[in-house]
């Protein structure tokens, strides 16, 4: 298995765990889609994602509709996706991805976590390079071979496809979604849910004490609502 295996599984059922929370992040990625490419899932791809993902989620249908149908009201602000970066205590690198429709307070929140928690906010592009921007899908395992899939789907841009307890997942460069989302669909395969993910090329091994010191700062990061996601280099 590869570094997307391993990071999937460090990170499962870590993040995410309030559902209220994760209602609050699906929303904002319905606004963004339909400010992006209108209201319709059948013409926006985007859309039809978010709404995959909503579902995974057990986000209920009238929630999605209001989401949809808020989004369009064209008096309604945008919300803008804005990367953040620094280090955490230790050495840890940090990499916050945040949608805001007020850039001035998000930048203030967080920064004062950074600071409260021993960190430092860093400039842009001081931490990105060191996470891969990655895409992944998660489709029914059924009557699905997963090696054979992913020799298949290398010709659109495939790098990891893998087996675990809830389905298979494929896994690619931020670049291929577009692809590979037209070739499931294609396929009629059905997509479970599909999302980006930030995969640090090396992580930090560090002591117990050190890394309830990390986690001060992430925990911090995560329960604002401007915060989509947060990622380190923190081995976990």
């Amino acid at each position: 298995m590869g570094r997307a295996f391993e990071f999937r599984k460090a990170r499962k059922m870590k993040r995410w765990s309030a559902m209220s929370k994760a209602f609050t992040r699906i929303g904002k990625d319905i606004v963004m889609a339909v400010k992006d490419g209108g209201p319709d899932p059948d013409t926006n791809s985007r859309l039809r994602a978010v709404i995959q993902n909503a579902k995974a989620i057990n986000m209920p249908k009238d929630n999605v509709e209001r989401a949809i149908k808020r989004a369009s009201d064209k008096s309604l602000g945008d919300f803008k996706e804005v990367l953040f970066e620094g280090y955490a205590p230790h050495g840890i690198a940090i990499l916050v991805e945040t949608a805001t429709d007020n850039n001035t307070r998000t930048v203030a929140n967080v920064r004062s976590y950074f600071n409260k928690c021993n960190g430092s906010m860093g400039t842009s592009g001081s931490v990105e390079f060191m996470f891969d921007h990655t895409c992944n899908f998660r489709i029914p395992a059924e009557g699905i071979d997963p090696e054979e899939l992913e020799l298949e789907m290398i010709d659109f841009g495939a790098e990891e496809v893998f087996a675990d307890e809830d389905g298979i997942l494929i896994y690619a460069p931020f670049e291929s979604f577009g692809a590979i989302q037209k070739e499931l669909e294609t396929r009629e395969l059905e997509i479970l849910s599909s999302g980006f993910e930030r995969i640090p090329q090396v992580t930090k091994e560090i002591n117990e004490e050190e890394a309830a010191d990390v986690e001060k700062l992430l925990e911090k990061l995560e329960e604002d609502d401007d915060v989509q996601n947060v990622y380190h280099t923190m081995q976990e």
